[in-house]
């Protein structure tokens, strides 16, 4: 019994590290207090003008992360609420 745990625990630990690991977002876009956020739909709007087909959106951080495809690749664009300035892309 507690060998299982030991093990439970070792897997979870990893686990926990890995997902950090992974993260890739880009979090810092702005220090406007989100009530003077621009809408992320305007996000969105600015991402299909550049001929991203936008599958989805969220907030990372204090950015508007969009993601969209271009050109049969995925990207995730990070894009200021403030101005809706593009700072960051990562193609995946």
């Amino acid at each position: 019994m507690k060998v299982i745990r030991s093990a439970v625990l070792a897997v979870s630990v990893l686990g926990l590290m890995g997902s950090a690991a992974f993260a890739d977002g880009y979090k810092n876009c702005t220090k406007l207090d989100k009530s003077s956020w621009k809408p992320a739909s305007e996000a969105e709007a600015k991402a299909k003008a550049m001929g991203y087909e936008v599958r989805r959106s969220k907030i990372e951080g204090s950015c508007y992360e969009v993601y969209g495809v271009k050109d049969g690749k995925l990207y995730e664009l990070f894009y200021s609420p403030e101005d809706l300035s593009l700072k960051h892309t990562i193609a995946k």
